[in-house]
């Protein structure tokens, strides 16, 4: 049984762990509001980018002269796995959530006979799978550095997958992230942004107008523009996603830690309390019997 001096540390110790998690909590509140704002406005533009890509897409057709980037290898032997992580921990199951759903597709696509390379963003995800994959992970690109994402750090990200492209690495490039729904909810989320899987659209449909229109220059330009930005733009708004997602989970996580912790203290307390009760009994049980004794 624990002495009442070893008690006295450990409800210390936890109580001191309980200030830790609670200013984690409203730090992660705090950053939370930005980072949820500046996600959501980050999702009509990427929404409105595939919709435009789509209008040209269609209009363009099956042409000879579609972009690589649009159209693909002709082949899916080698896959590219993007997968965007935090670069901290103390957030739940975060980071492992995304961890597990890049796994699973690795795991799937090898099984197939593809080839996989991965390319961990963020120190957390390439942790968790470079016990099984480290043999076909690339550098991580470290973005501990950064207070705050900006579009250019999507861009730095979205150019070497790009030149990867170019120099024939890969065939397919998927995203990996988490999609901010709330603090207790954030979906991990698979994304293929190269080639783009742009939906079809259909006439009579709402977006079908655009059709119609005349694109000066033609729309073979005017998609070697866009592709590449798109890459940039969907990366970049994963990296938001993200940011809000660590968030929304660090407040859930430490908000349970921080209710953990008091239960534990309160338990703490109820055994020394008894304990201290007991010694106090013992000791008026010695000095009675003592005096009886004379």
């Amino acid at each position: 049984m624990a002495s009442l001096k070893d008690l006295r540390n450990r409800i210390a110790s936890v109580k001191a762990t309980q200030k830790i998690t609670k200013a984690m909590q409203m730090v992660a509140a705090a950053k939370l509001r930005r980072a949820q704002q500046a996600a959501e406005a980050a999702r009509p533009f990427s929404q409105r980018m595939d919709a435009v890509m789509a209008n040209i897409a269609t209009a363009l057709g099956d042409a000879d002269g579609a972009p690589k980037l649009l159209s693909g290898t002709g082949d899916d032997k080698t896959h590219l796995l993007v997968v965007c992580t935090a670069e901290r921990g103390l957030c739940g199951g975060f980071n492992s959530s995304i961890a597990r759903l890049a796994r699973d597709k690795a795991r799937e696509l090898m099984a197939a006979g593809k080839t996989v390379k991965i390319l961990p963003v963020g120190k957390k995800g390439a942790d968790v799978l470079k016990s099984e994959f480290s043999s076909i992970m690339m550098k991580t690109v470290d973005l501990r550095e950064v207070k705050q994402v900006g579009y250019q750090n999507a861009q730095d990200i979205a150019e070497q997958v790009l030149a990867m492209f170019q120099d024939e690495e890969f065939d397919i490039a998927t995203l990996f992230y988490s999609e901010f729904q709330s603090v207790i909810s954030q979906v991990p989320t698979a994304q293929q942004i190269i080639p783009p899987q742009i939906p079809v659209i259909e006439e009579g449909a709402a977006d079908s107008a655009a059709l119609n229109y005349d694109y000066e220059p033609d729309e073979g330009e005017i998609l070697d523009d866009l592709l590449p930005r798109n890459v940039a733009v969907q990366i970049f708004r994963a990296l938001l996603e993200n940011a809000a997602s660590e968030q929304g989970a660090r407040m859930s996580a430490m908000d349970n830690a921080t209710r953990n912790a008091g239960e534990m203290i309160d338990k703490l307390t109820q055994s020394f309390n008894r304990q201290r009760q007991a010694q106090i009994t013992t000791e008026l049980i010695e000095i009675i019997a003592g005096a009886e004794a004379l």
